[in-house]
């Protein structure tokens, strides 16, 4: 052969062979455009899938590849590599038309991670925004025209819109998310966990409450989707369940069914709707689709130990209240019921939905309110109290710093809450006023040293007083105490001089005390001194005292024998005097009465040897003169007689013998 047809295979090689050998890297891919063509391309549809001129559906790989370049145009692009720690989403360009409504296309699994073009439009593939993203460390030849891909620090692909086209062109040429109205944080995965918050930096326990954009519309009424809805609830009422199990159920999610958001198609599938999700997130990273799932990092209800969470409930099913009719102050429901749920949450941690759930933290210790200058260190609640200023009844202007502590029981707290709605309106509104308007009423009824004086009593008046008010909302008063009471300075003045005037009081009685005291000590200084003649004058006492004794026993002897013989003398007597009347009786009526009493008188002078007989007897004339002389010598001793006996012992006494020895002795002084 000539030289000159080597030439002309060399200049056909250098041409047209040399300018069509592609050279594809290993991360690299080919897209091929073919520049000419017998068909046009559907106008929906921007790849080639049947020769028609423009981008080919088929891409070149890796490697040393062949493309006529007069017929097609290669332009190497990147792989699509999403970095670790971040996600990619994915736009379809190519495809079916979303339908009316739609915010992303429906994903099926047989997808993939889209690097099949072919399969993602046999299969009915649609444009848009795809519902899955491309998690962290994904290397994949994607179709730079049938997809964009969007990650943190550029996007892959080539625009077809016009618009996005021209944004990338006001941006250099390269597109960045914020050509798509996302930010760069937004392509980062969600990570929950315990983080920092505060100005110290304290760790908390976050989770994220997740709102999804794509979706059936919430039913009427409702304010957060929830899988299922609450029938769940409703069954475990039917079965009787207790609240405990039903809480457990609610703040159980169902996030397993969908991946925790991550497979938003399985989300759909199983009837999630747009909006508020009732499920949160819990501690893990996820690759969630910002254009369909948004999260937002709240705290974790946490419940310490000495406290209680009353919760309001927002969702759930109707409200049942179960209160009682003795109950005025709202209504209690179960747990999965809107309302306030009869059972309050205890000491742990719980992932509640503060948009679906509002709770109220609930001490259960003994609380301590100051109406003070400073405030407790356990809570916050009493921020807002001061020290209580009162006018006495003289116009007086008092302070005073009260300490009042009360109690609600666990149990109770929900009543509390559903009566006055949180703590704070507790302790500000009711309490406040309760103890302000007591102490002011009270101390303007009486006068200011009255109060000072009966400090103590208006203490446990204050006390009955708040217990009785307090105890309408369910809440337990331990304690009322005056902290302090901060007097007037003319009040002061008057004080401190009637204190120094009682102190001056005092010291005089105290030493007034003391001389006494020492008299005393003088007292028992001679005493001691005088001991052995106390002694020999208690010995002499004792024996005076005994022969006193032993003379009273003797006369109470002699007593006892006069007294006997008294009253055996008497007792002769009677009877002689007796037997006596008797035989007078009997001469009475044998002689007459006059005869009678001269014999009888006869008979006395007798016996006690009188002479009734006259030596010399002097008689006068007359037939009866001597006899009358008698009689009245007679009559003269009856009488002496008689007043002998009266004058020297009466007829009963004991010893009748002088009586009649001195009888003739009268008659011989009358003779």
């Amino acid at each position: 052969m000539s030289d000159s047809f080597w030439w002309w295979v060399v200049g056909i090689f250098v041409v047209f062979v040399l300018p069509s050998i592609r050279v594809i890297g290993p991360t690299q891919v080919g897209l091929v455009m073919k520049r000419f063509g017998f068909r046009k391309l559907r106008e929906d549809n921007p790849i080639a899938f049947r020769g028609e001129a423009g981008y080919q559906a088929n891409l070149l790989m890796p490697g040393w590849r062949w493309a006529f370049w007069v017929i097609y145009s290669v332009q190497k692009m990147p792989w699509v590599q999403v970095p670790a720690g971040e996600i990619g989403v994915v736009i379809a360009q190519v495809g079916q038309p979303l339908p009316i409504g739609a915010k992303s296309a429906v994903f099926k699994s047989e997808f993939g991670n889209f690097t099949d073009l072919h399969k993602f439009i046999a299969l009915g593939g649609q444009k848009g925004v795809q519902r899955p993203v491309l998690p962290p460390g994904t290397l994949v030849p994607i179709h730079p025209v049938g997809f964009l891909v969007i990650t943190k620090r550029q996007v892959y692909g080539v625009p077809v819109s016009p618009e996005i086209a021209q944004k990338a062109a006001q941006a250099g040429g390269r597109l960045m998310p914020e050509s798509f109205g996302l930010q760069p944080e937004h392509l980062n995965l969600v990570r929950i966990g315990p983080q920092p918050r505060g100005a110290q930096g304290q760790i908390v326990d976050m989770i994220g409450i997740v709102t999804t954009y794509e979706g059936e519309p919430l039913p009427s009424g409702d304010i957060a989707g929830r899988l299922g809805g609450f029938e769940d609830v409703r069954e475990m009422e039917i079965a009787e369940k207790s609240d405990m199990e039903i809480i457990e159920a609610l703040l159980g999610t169902k996030n397993h069914l969908h991946n925790n958001y991550q497979d938003f198609q399985a989300f759909l599938d199983h009837g999630g709707r747009i909006g508020l999700q009732h499920d949160p997130l819990l501690y893990g990273a996820f690759a969630r689709n910002p254009f369909l799932v948004s999260v937002e990092l709240v705290p974790m209800l946490v419940v310490e130990q000495g406290e209680v969470a009353v919760v309001k409930g927002y969702v759930g099913l109707a409200t049942q209240d179960t209160s009682g009719s003795e109950f005025k102050f709202g209504s209690l429901v179960r747990p999965g019921h809107r309302g306030i749920w009869q059972e309050p949450l205890r000491t742990s941690k719980y992932p509640l939905n503060p948009h679906c759930y509002q709770y109220e933290i609930v001490p259960t210790f003994i609380l301590t309110l100051n109406w003070a200058d400073a405030t407790s260190n356990a809570h916050n609640l009493d921020a807002r109290l001061q020290p209580i200023e009162a006018k006495s009844r003289e116009g007086f202007i008092f302070r005073i710093a009260l300490q009042v502590q009360i109690h609600v029981p666990d149990t109770w707290a929900p009543r509390v809450i559903s009566s006055v709605g949180t703590m704070f309106n507790l302790v500000n509104e009711v309490l406040q006023a309760a103890v302000g308007n007591h102490f002011r009423d009270k101390l303007q009824s009486m006068p200011a040293v009255t109060f000072i004086e009966t400090r103590q009593q208006v203490q446990e008046e204050a006390f009955r007083h708040i217990q009785d008010q307090l105890a309408q909302y369910q809440v337990e008063t331990k304690g009322v105490y005056i902290q302090d009471v901060v007097l007037p300075e003319q009040l002061v003045v008057v004080l401190t001089q009637r204190e120094i005037a009682n102190q001056e009081i005092q010291t005089y009685q105290k030493q007034k005390q003391a001389q006494d005291q020492r008299i005393t000590m003088e007292q028992a200084k001679g005493t001691a001194d005088m001991q052995a003649q106390l002694a020999q004058a208690r010995v002499n006492v004792e024996i005076q005292t005994n022969n006193a004794n032993a003379r009273k026993a003797q006369a109470d002897g002699e007593s006892a024998y006069i007294r006997e013989t008294g009253a055996a003398q008497g007792a002769q007597v009677e009877a002689v005097g007796l037997a006596r009347a008797k035989a007078f009786s009997a001469q009475v009526e044998a002689l007459g009465q006059g005869p009678t009493a001269m014999v009888n008188a006869v008979t006395v002078l007798a016996d006690r040897g009188l002479k009734f007989v006259p030596e010399i007897l002097v008689t006068g004339g007359g037939e009866g003169s001597s006899l009358d002389g008698l009689a009245a010598t007679l009559m003269k001793y009856l009488g002496g007689a008689g007043s002998g006996a009266s004058a020297e012992q009466p007829p009963s006494a004991a010893r009748p013998a002088p009586a009649a020895s001195a009888g003739p002795e009268q008659p011989e002084q009358g003779v």
